[in-house]
């Protein structure tokens, strides 16, 4: 009864399969009619039909037909132009892609229906209990367990990174035309937005007509990160919490990582004359960018979970006093803040509200469900490639867009040190592109220029202190996201060279900084009963620090050996100790040895590098 049972389940899910296939490839040839021609179409077809008749013929063993075949399907070819055979190329290309959509939905889907099949976390705990280690063993391995996945640049690939978000589009629509409570009218819409997602494909040039630059391969890397790893990780080391717990009694720490990603993109000179120390910097400054960016959007999602109101003294505390600062720096700088936004940019220069404002992306769906869910979540726009540059005689700064709200975040006048305690909080107004003289002069400017006059800001928004019950989460968690939007900008200036004040107060610098405030939300939810709450985004949020830092990835520089010897060499020469290319190899070794274990620098200040 089960194989029958198990004979239909399959027989209708390969009918859902053949039925995707079919769909998507009346789809593809009503775009080619249209676009195309029919004359296009029918030449298609031909081809087509001789090319599956030989396939067939050979398979079932007839020899002498299947070459017939061949040979016309040969001369139908080699009659064509290039300008003739370039969109047939493109059509049987996008005709092969959309089958390998639908089969691997239909793995997916396959897969969803049945037993789970591979080893879990928690058969795998099971096992090793039942072998003879204990709770304890188990537990502390798991804990001490580290694994480094290092990404590499590929060269050859040549999807474009939009057409792969017009494909995860449509396996996204696959996905939700297997939804049983589809109205007609839905089921209407979806088909049209697969027609426009296969005419687009259609209208879009396929190859790259340029080649990659280092730090496009390290871009492409970057994204792998954002569309893949940012949600697998959590996802992952939420499954081994929970089988560890079940075993041993004890859930995963949050802040152990049992991953870690590197990236030789950007760092890998070994015969690469294209991986330049600009190259490097940019590729650096560009993952720690994408790393904020990404925290920023985790932390608006964040803000509308977390409403409520019972938390523990010390972030009571410590939010009190964020509204202090923050009413007393309004009252002062407010009509400033707005004049200075209008003369640097279009758009008006908001700070980081304790209350959102505006739904992130995201943020309505469940947290096991993820962006993906919901549709693809297309690329941000990095900086570095199209971003506009500074004008820097003026003093005016690029603008930077927030992830969410469209507004313009280059400073706060709320900065938070996770590092210090709650009443060492202290005020900095500064703005990157300005000296503090030319700060004093523009605010005394602004102020009497602006008195009697209405904040806009101030009247979409209620003051806090009309709002005695804020939520003291929402206020933690904006003040966390101004200081993200601020390093943000920073990190934006610093890839295009613009002037940067620094202060360690303004920024994130340290995964610890960043963890703090964090960690305290966590234990304040713990304390208060509302554990469940603290295990879902928040928790998800803090792994992902702890996973990936401020930098994303670790970037790994790898140098050809010549390079490295003659370095040494030039440092030894100058300090009159010989030439270290020509000792032997166990004397380069005991130099090496010993220099490594000392604690004085091996190059002195004095010794001229720029050469090497």
């Amino acid at each position: 009864m089960t194989d029958t049972t198990d004979d239909i389940a399959e027989e209708i899910s390969f009918q859902g399969f053949e039925d995707d296939c079919k769909l998507l490839g009346n789809l593809l040839n009503d775009t080619l009619q249209r676009e195309a021609g029919s004359t296009f179409v029918d030449k298609l077809e031909k081809i087509r039909v001789l090319s599956q008749s030989a396939c067939n013929m050979r398979q079932a063993g007839m020899e002498d037909m299947a070459e017939m075949l061949e040979k016309q399907l040969a001369s139908e070819l080699s009659k064509m132009t290039l300008e003739e055979a370039l969109p047939l190329a493109r059509a049987f290309s996008h005709h092969l892609t959309l089958m390998g959509i639908a089969e691997t939905h239909h793995r997916v889907r396959k897969g969803g229906n049945m037993v789970l099949t591979a080893k879990s976390c928690d058969d795998i705990f099971n096992h090793l209990l039942q072998d003879g280690v204990s709770p304890d063993e188990l537990y502390n391995t798991v804990c001490k367990q580290e694994v480094e996945i290092v990404l590499t640049a590929h060269p050859t690939q040549i999807n474009r990174r939009t057409l792969q978000y017009k494909h995860l589009k449509i396996a996204h629509l696959l996905d939700y035309n297997d939804r049983p409570d589809l109205s007609p009218e839905d089921r209407d819409m979806l088909i049209e937005d697969l027609v426009r997602e296969i005419t687009s494909i259609w209208q879009t040039d396929e190859l790259r007509r340029s080649k990659p630059t280092p730090v496009d391969e390290a871009r492409a890397g970057l994204n792998i990160v954002e569309q893949s790893l940012w949600k697998a990780v959590p996802h992952y080391l939420r499954r081994v919490s929970s089988a560890l717990k079940k075993h041993t009694g004890k859930p995963l720490p949050l802040t152990c990582t049992p991953i870690k990603f590197g990236s030789w993109m950007g760092g890998d000179r070994d015969g690469n004359p294209n991986v330049t120390a600009k190259v490097t910097k940019d590729v650096s400054l560009l993952s720690r960018w994408m790393a904020i960016d990404l925290y920023i959007r985790e932390v608006d999602g964040l803000r509308f979970e977390l409403s409520m109101n019972r938390c523990s003294e010390k972030l009571s505390r410590l939010a009190h006093e964020i509204l202090e600062e923050g009413n007393n720096e309004e009252d002062h700088h407010e009509h400033w803040i707005e004049s200075m936004s209008r003369s640097q940019s279009k758009h008006p220069n908001q700070q980081a509200s304790p209350i959102p404002t505006k739904l992130p992306a995201g943020a309505h769906l469940p947290s096991c469900a993820g962006p993906e869910k919901g549709g693809p979540e297309y690329p941000r726009h990095m900086p570095g490639a199209d971003h506009k540059q500074p004008n820097h005689k003026g003093g005016e700064n690029s603008s930077s867009t927030e992830s969410n709200g469209g507004s313009q975040n280059v400073r706060s006048p709320i900065p938070i040190s996770p590092n210090s305690s709650s009443s060492s909080l202290v005020s900095v107004t500064r703005s990157p592109s300005f000296n503090s003289s030319q700060l004093v002069a523009q605010r005394k400017l602004f102020a009497e220029s602006q008195i009697g006059r209405t904040s806009f800001q101030r009247l979409l928004e209620p003051k806090v202190p009309q709002l005695p019950g804020i939520a003291p989460y929402r206020v933690v968690l904006g003040y966390i996201k101004d200081k993200l939007l601020r390093t943000r900008r920073r990190l934006e200036l610093l890839i295009e060279d613009g002037p940067s004040e620094h202060d360690p107060m303004d920024y994130y610098e340290t995964t610890d900084q960043l963890l703090e405030p964090l960690l305290l939300c966590y234990e304040s939810l713990q304390l208060c009963g509302s554990g469940v709450l603290a295990d879902g985004r928040l928790a998800d949020l803090i792994r992902r620090v702890a996973t990936f830092g401020m930098v994303l990835m670790k970037l790994d520089l790898r140098q050809e050996s010549g390079r490295h010897s003659e370095t040494i060499d030039a440092i030894t020469r100058y300090l009159d100790m010989g030439a270290y290319s020509e000792w032997d190899e166990e004397k380069k070794l005991d130099f090496l040895t010993r220099e490594l274990k000392g604690k004085r620098p091996l190059v002195p200040p004095s010794i001229e590098v720029g050469w090497l």
